[in-house]
């Protein structure tokens, strides 16, 4: 008989609902101890028959799925946001949560997300602690610039300061208060540790780049870079998972809010689901392809048409389109061959080609409208 279990799990505590095969709840536990107590309490029930478990994404969901597909026969982890009979529930509990997570196992409809394997998480947490580290680089620059501006001082205008002919400069001058100078004595020690910091964590992520072809494969888009590329990778994990390149827009919650009821259509801002990073990696990118791309650059200031309002709107929609042109790309293993400008008749209308060109993301003419 199949067991279908429904796991609320915290580092400290577990609950779990046990079903039978007929959706019977043959018993609700808890356990006030950390997961391996659970996985053992598990162990002994898979010993009856085979089990079916599930639980919610939270902070190390993948190395618990790690442990239980090892005796399992299926374990599927919850998207937390889409469960609304949980979280917009007027009475919540652990022992409620578990028994309507294997209520919702058993009727099948949870909500699941992907789990990668180790190896792709660990690359995911390194790309988080590079993006949080350059972060603290940029609130400490920040503070060495408030030092200078609070006192109206200015930096040479021939050299950079961020350069070790700036720093040099910066650590020399004289500050009117002995606060201000251990001020910035203090930010210069923090930004020269950062900075090391950030090169040895980029170093890292040179090395796990060269393990994956498709980084170098997405870099051939202008202005994507080797950041971009791996965020990208890391996070889609597997191409295949997306039945077309719609999908990818909201995965990384680059499409628009909508509400829609018969005839009334709403659209609002982006819903900004998925991970925060890629999204932000993927607008900055989409500013220099907008430069070095001339298709992406008339696909800008079509939508911009000469509005200045308009531009965070059209670089949003470039890097939506830089997503979808990117997942297509992995999929087929083409490089980028932008699309050739159709050519003007004498009305200035534009004319039909009979030439076939390589879409941009260098697939068939069914997928780059998909794209």
């Amino acid at each position: 008989m199949t067991f279908y279990i429904g796991l609320d799990v915290h580092h400290t505590t577990s609950t779990y609902c046990v079903l039978d095969a007929q959706g019977r709840t043959l018993g609700i536990h808890t356990l006030k101890e950390r997961w391996p107590k659970l996985i053992e309490a598990l162990k002994q029930l898979s010993g009856k028959g085979p089990l079916v478990v599930a639980y919610e994404a939270s902070l190390g969901y993948g190395t618990l799925y790690d442990e239980l597909v090892k005796f399992c026969k299926r374990v599927v982890v919850a998207h937390p946001g889409q469960l609304r009979l949980i979280f917009k529930a007027k009475r919540k509990n652990d022992r409620i949560d578990a028994k309507k997570i294997a209520t919702l196992l058993f009727m099948d409809q949870l909500p699941q997300v992907h789990v990668p394997n180790l190896d792709i998480r660990a690359w995911r947490e390194l790309i988080e602690v590079r993006n949080k580290t350059v972060c603290k680089r940029t609130v400490v620059k920040n503070g060495l610039r408030a030092v200078l501006r609070a006192y109206a001082i200015a930096p040479p205008a021939r050299i950079g300061l961020w350069t070790s002919k700036g720093m040099a400069w910066l650590a020399a001058i004289t500050l009117p208060t002995s606060q201000a100078t251990l001020r910035r004595d203090l930010l210069i020690d923090e930004l020269a540790l950062l900075e090391k910091q950030v090169r040895h964590i980029t170093r890292e992520l040179d090395r796990m780049a060269r393990e994956h072809p498709g980084v170098t494969l997405l870099q051939t888009i202008p202005g994507i870079g080797p950041r971009t590329a791996e965020a990208f990778i890391a996070y889609v994990d597997d191409p295949q998972r997306f039945a077309n390149a719609r999908r990818i827009g909201a995965y990384v919650g680059l499409v628009p809010c909508q509400d829609r009821s018969a005839s009334v259509n709403r659209l609002g801002h982006i819903t900004k689901q998925g991970p925060a990073t890629l999204r932000q990696l993927l607008v900055e990118a989409a500013w220099r392809s907008v430069r070095h791309d001339p298709s992406l650059g008339r696909m800008f200031e079509t939508i911009t048409a000469g509005r200045k309002d308009r531009r965070k709107i059209a670089v949003v929609a470039v890097a939506h389109k830089l997503a979808r042109i990117m997942l297509v790309m992995l999929k087929t293993g083409c490089t980028y061959d932008p699309p050739a400008p159709r050519p003007l008749s004498h009305a200035g209308q534009v004319q039909e080609s009979n030439t076939n060109t390589r879409p941009a993301n260098g697939s068939s003419a069914k997928e780059k409208r998909a794209a």
